[in-house]
């Protein structure tokens, strides 16, 4: 699998009372394939799937497939607390129809590197399918160090690991260490560098909120190699990527951010809460600030 340019970590519309609301979802997905990204994750933390039950993200992918429909390929998020029920995912993905997969560490439990590499040969033997390893120890607690990276990079279906660490020496190793592994950028503040770098790919919130701008963006970095240019895409997006990444509300800030672009995404699941009044203020004005600064670089070919 080549993993080549915009993957939306898509987020998940809820209806009032807090159920999938697959009317609105559709809209969410249309506008990500109508803006011209190259692939959707389903099922990623973006979506919530924490906060979801097993039928739930089951069907979740049937629906994405039917309704995707071949236009893009879609990767799945398989992720989970027991180890069993990400294999049990692997599966599913697999039989629904998914391209690929995204795989962290099981949070919580904390396996060493030898531990959390039979892990993903486990899931490996278990589905047949392409595996985009996915590094956040600050969600899991766990690194996937140069011990992990050695025993299981060489395996023919772990094709890709996003990188979101925030620590920018894991670009340099990664790029330079691991050249069989493709780089994808996963710390939305650290985009520019990691295309520097040689990243084909970025699995973007952002692009849940600017859709269009994000494609540009790698379209100007990573095909026409305009890092100039591309410098002023970051500098656009830089305060929108900062609040995200620092305001310990990232799901809530990517659909109130979206939800300013007139799509309707409804709550966040516990147990997160809704932005206050301040919050929504700050964000509304770095959304409207970014896409006054982007329509302009968009429209400037």
């Amino acid at each position: 699998m080549k993993l080549q340019g915009i993957y939306t970590p898509v987020l998940t519309s809820f209806d009032p009372d807090g159920n999938i609301d697959y009317q609105a979802w559709k809209t969410i997905l249309d506008n990500q394939i109508d803006a011209g990204v190259h692939g959707l994750i389903i099922g990623g933390s973006t979506g919530e799937f924490y906060a979801m039950s097993k039928e739930e993200r089951l069907q979740q992918f049937e629906f994405a497939n039917d309704y995707i429909a071949q236009r893009v390929p879609w990767i799945a998020g398989i992720n989970d607390v027991r180890a069993t029920e990400v294999y049990s995912y692997a599966k599913a993905a697999k039989l629904a129809g998914a391209s690929g997969m995204l795989v962290a560490a099981p949070p919580y439990s904390l396996p060493n590197e030898k531990e959390l590499a039979e892990h993903i040969i486990r899931i490996d033997e278990a589905a047949d399918l392409a595996i985009i390893l996915y590094n956040y120890p600050g969600r899991t607690g766990v690194e996937m160090g140069s011990e992990f990276l050695d025993l299981i990079a060489d395996r023919e279906n772990i094709v890709a690991i996003k990188e979101s660490s925030g620590d920018i020496n894991r670009i340099h190793q990664l790029s330079l260490d691991y050249p069989q592994l493709q780089l994808s950028a996963g710390a939305e503040d650290q985009v520019l560098e990691f295309f520097v770098w040689g990243a084909q790919s970025w699995v973007c919130a952002c692009a849940n909120i600017f859709p269009q701008a994000c494609v540009e963006f790698y379209q100007t970095c990573v095909i026409e190699k305009d890092f100039v240019k591309g410098k002023k895409y970051m500098a656009a997006l830089m305060p929108l990527m900062t609040f995200l990444e620092q305001s310990g509300k990232f799901v809530q800030c990517v659909k109130f951010g979206a939800q300013l672009q007139g799509l309707s995404t409804g709550p966040v699941r516990l147990p997160m809460q809704a932005l206050t009044d301040e919050m929504q203020s700050q964000i509304k004005a770095v959304v409207l600030q970014a896409a006054n600064t982007l329509e302009t670089l968009i429209n400037d070919k």
